[in-house]
């Protein structure tokens, strides 16, 4: 699956909003690629680790974890983010590296996200 067909798969996913501040996509907000496990990280170019997000909201996020991310939408920011859509798009994505094996520096980062995902998601 190419690029473009992952950006298209994740917005529809996400009912054609940001993960993160809910804006809807269109002309004057296009959606972006966001890594859940970010790449530097080891997270893999996979539909299972790429959700959409806004500019905005993908380059302020940075390198921050996507809990740590949240809690900030949350608290500093005061938007309401999909927290139970952030929640399945973590367990589906342990599946699928599961199943692909490999991946061990995701794994473990995605692992800890989880634990706190469990714990304040």
């Amino acid at each position: 699956m190419d690029r473009a067909a992952r950006l298209t798969l994740a917005v529809e996913r996400q009912d054609g909003c940001c993960l993160w501040c809910g804006r809807r996509f269109g002309p004057l907000i296009p959606p972006t690629t966001e890594h859940l496990v970010p790449r530097v990280k080891g997270g893999p170019s996979i539909a299972a680790n790429e959700a959409a997000a806004c500019r905005r909201c993908n380059a302020d996020r940075g390198h921050r974890g996507p809990v740590e991310w949240l809690a900030e939408c949350r608290n500093r920011h005061g938007w309401a983010p999909q927290a139970s859509l952030l929640a399945t798009l973590l367990n589906a994505l342990d599946l699928e590296l599961d199943s692909m094996g490999g991946h061990r520096r995701a794994r473990r980062y995605l692992a800890g996200q989880l634990r706190r995902c469990r714990s304040s998601c």
